[in-house]
């Protein structure tokens, strides 16, 4: 057990967005066991609007991964060195590490925090970072994961997956979505493997439109670098008002906005699923050669369709084999879950 309360708090959870999302019981754990510290999170500088307007949270410490890496490429450490100096001056007395990489462990250790908690068996030897470091075992979900390693501190955990938007965020989604009954598809991945095709997405779209579900508009989200793997899609979007393409047009607090006034979600394995467990909304979560157990939706595995066959992997980067699985998903089995989802909303 620790021998004094700590005051002044640093979480270490950079990246991915949808670990960031899911990682926020970490926060509101650390928050109900210390009600008046500081407690910062050091994010990378592109998801912090995932955290930003958490009410638990006492301010973003924002990491710019991209200008961190072209340091190292072209041995110009300046910058880099100036944000080390600035965490070290915080003065963090308690340091959670919940990524356990190299990076995330280099940064625990750069605070010089008293205490510097992290995994036994972080990868990449991030481990060397820590003053304490747990035995937590890997084969659970990640956000049981976490809250085990807050416990293995003496900390106490609660399960608190909520997500907070801005003001702004939420005007604008209105503004651009309008009233009525959204569906929102994020039909992109960064992994080949993991998505379903397009097609599929733009005619589940029209069933929403034309089956008298109550939805009014679909939305299509995804990144500006997505927008080849959304044709089918955006060529709907263009031919009918009621399907609206966002895709590069939001940033990660206006997406969090539409998620959080949709009526559904239906998603590849990918951050918006996870932004739906934060905002509680209806939601199919489409999966392939994922662990759902580690890595699904934080228990709403109820929420997810996947079709494991014998000597399946679970390896998002087998495209081959991840297009098999995803091929295995149809059109009338999302229809009929969707169609589920939200006539019990």
């Amino acid at each position: 057990m620790p021998d004094r309360t700590p005051t002044s708090i640093l979480i270490i959870r950079p990246s991915a967005l949808g670990d960031v999302c899911r990682s926020v019981p970490v926060l509101t754990s650390l928050r109900a066991a210390y009600p008046t510290a500081r407690i910062d999170w050091l994010v990378q500088d592109t998801f912090a609007h995932a955290i930003e307007a958490h009410p638990a949270l006492t301010a973003v410490v924002p990491f710019d991964r991209a200008r961190f890496g072209r340091d190292l490429a072209e041995f110009e450490p300046d910058s880099t060195l100036a944000f080390l100096r600035r965490i070290r001056e915080a003065r963090y007395d308690l340091v959670i590490d919940a990524q356990g990489l190299f990076r995330s462990g280099g940064l625990a250790f750069a605070t010089r925090a008293r205490r510097r908690i992290g995994y036994a068996n972080a990868q990449e030897l991030g481990w060397l970072g820590y003053t304490e470091a747990h035995h937590v075992p890997r084969d659970m979900h990640a956000v049981d994961r976490m809250l085990l390693l807050l416990e293995a501190a003496g900390i106490r955990t609660a399960v608190d997956m909520r997500l907070w938007t801005q003001p702004e965020w939420r005007t604008w989604a209105t503004d651009r979505v309008g009233d009525g009954r959204l569906a929102t598809l994020a039909p992109t991945s960064r992994w080949p493997g993991k998505r379903w095709p397009a097609a599929r997405f733009a005619e589940l779209a029209r069933r929403m439109l034309e089956s008298g579900s109550g939805i009014d508009r679909v939305a299509i989200v995804g990144a500006r670098s997505e927008r080849s793997q959304c044709a089918p899609l955006l060529e709907l979007a263009a031919q009918d008002r009621r399907i609206i393409d966002l895709v590069g047009a939001t940033t990660v607090g206006s997406l969090m906005a539409i998620v959080e006034r949709s009526s559904i979600v239906v998603a590849n394995d990918s951050a918006a699923i996870h932004m739906a467990v934060g905002f509680d909304r209806p939601m199919v979560a489409l999966y392939g050669p994922t662990s759902i157990a580690r890595v699904g939706p934080y228990r709403r595995e109820r929420d997810v369709i996947q079709h494991v066959g014998v000597g399946d992997l679970s390896n998002h980067k087998n495209e081959r084999a991840g297009l098999a699985m995803m091929e295995r998903i149809s059109v009338d089995e999302v229809a009929s879950r969707v169609n589920a989802a939200v006539t019990l909303r």
